[in-house]
């Protein structure tokens, strides 16, 4: 990450407010959406697969599901009780209880099943397939649970001595039971193409007895950050060295947008150790992103190293901050799809949003890859740089309509970062704001 100070960056400095001077001729200056439009072109939703049910949780649908055995798939019973013919307990009441004789015990996944005919029942649990002949179901507590006693009881028991129950009041026809297809019919559409699956879909899916399902696969991300400079948390930053806090942040913010993402934090300086992680990684990954070494630092070895397989272009863009950028393929083919981003904090978080969670989103086969923007007045004056298009951040209000800014300018401020729910926008040709101006706001929680 040596190259993410604004002493690396001879037009500008990408930490704070413009240089006051002329910026010497080079190469051309990428805009945001120029740059962004170049990336999505070259990165296409994934090819669906056919995953494990909990393989595919977060997972996009590519078909339509139609359900091929009916829900429940027979009538069961939703109590514990009794399985009864209705004409048997018409006039049942606490002092003239319907005594009926129990013909047999039937469990859930019960097989055979006793026939209930006149002044018969069976002792049923919940689940257990309603028996040929019974019309509804007594509730355990409807009965004396079978002791002869005249009295209710609470719970069903093992056995009952005398082979008779008393059932105390009238139970109507279908009470209690669960209609085969009461809740999907055979034949049904119950899931379209598109839809996401959670954990009710799934459960929906394993009840009609879908053990696999076709889906868009969620993207496999690699994350580096670069720099010899960066300790792992829990560890001791000595003199110089600082804790890496950008392979964690992009890592999360890549599941966040629906990826399968692994974190490779602290890789040093060094172009061999570099080379043999991404050599590693490039068979399991569908997109690599770096923060770190795409400047023009002395120790930069991300560009030595990304060069060398040919297909990557190192960009300035007209952003602030984040100006630097790197895009490409590398590998084998058409390559996995790589984006560079910068190594300060605030830099690398807000290139993710722009450029890679789109293209998480467009792998993922979303049809809206991008954050919701909307207008609101701006609580504080601004200032901008000429020709660069400013993200500040800021805390939004829906119900005031208003924006505030957090923290500065600098692109190393993660408190203030970490407070910010959103990008306040300063397009390119705007270099002032005025206190209640009209600003667009990238919402960052939505």
């Amino acid at each position: 990450m040596t190259s993410a100070g604004p002493a690396n960056d001879p037009c500008c400095d990408d930490a704070g407010a413009a240089v006051p001077r002329t910026a010497p001729a080079g190469p051309r200056m990428w805009t945001v959406d120029e740059h962004l439009a170049d990336v999505l072109a070259h990165v296409a939703p994934l090819s669906p697969v056919e995953l494990p049910l909990l393989d595919a949780q977060g997972c996009r649908l590519d078909e339509d599901v139609t359900a091929e055995v009916d829900l429940p798939p027979f009538d069961n019973s939703s109590m514990d009780g009794y399985a009864v013919r209705t004409a048997d307990t018409a006039r049942a009441t606490d002092t003239y209880p319907s005594v009926l004789t129990v013909v047999g015990d039937i469990a859930a996944g019960a097989g055979e099943l006793p026939k209930v005919g006149p002044g018969q029942t069976a002792r049923i649990m919940t689940g257990a397939p309603v028996p040929p002949g019974a019309e509804a179901v007594a509730p355990v507590e409807w009965t004396d649970g079978g002791t002869g006693t005249g009295r209710a009881a609470d719970t069903m028991t093992a056995a009952v001595a005398d082979e008779e129950v008393r059932v105390l009041r009238p139970v109507a026809e279908g009470a209690h039971i669960r209609r085969r297809g009461s809740d999907v019919t055979a034949g049904q559409g119950v899931l379209a193409a598109g839809t996401v699956l959670g954990p009710t879909q799934l459960g929906l899916l394993a009840a009609i007895g879908r053990g696999t399902v076709r889906v868009r696969p969620r993207p496999r991300v690699v994350v580096l950050s670069t720099g010899s400079e960066l300790v792992q948390p829990g560890e001791t930053a000595g003199p110089g060295r600082i804790h890496d806090s950008n392979s964690f942040t992009l890592t999360a913010a890549a599941r966040e947008a629906g990826a399968v993402a692994v974190r490779f934090g602290g890789v040093p300086d060094d172009a061999a150790v570099l080379r043999g992680v991404l050599e590693d990684q490039l068979g399991h990954a569908d997109l690599i992103v770096t923060s770190g070494g795409v400047s023009v630092g002395a120790y930069d070895v991300v560009k030595e190293v990304f060069e060398s397989y040919g297909g990557v272009d190192f960009r300035r863009l007209r952003m602030q901050p984040g100006k630097p950028q790197g895009f490409g393929r590398i590998g084998e083919g058409r390559g996995v799809p790589l984006l560079a981003l910068p190594g300060n904090p605030v830099s690398a978080y807000i290139s993710f949003e722009l450029f890679v969670r789109p293209v998480i989103r467009t792998m993922l086969g979303e049809p809206d890859i991008h954050r919701p923007v909307v207008r609101a007045r701006c609580t504080a004056a601004l200032r901008s740089p000429a020709g660069r298009r400013q993200f500040l951040r800021g805390r939004y209000s829906a119900a005031a309509g208003t924006v505030t800014p957090v923290g500065g300018e600098g692109s190393h401020l993660v408190g203030a970062l970490a407070q910010a729910d959103c990008l306040i926008t300063v397009p390119e040709d705007t270099t002032s704001t005025e206190a209640g101006a009209d600003v667009a706001v990238v919402l960052l929680t939505e």
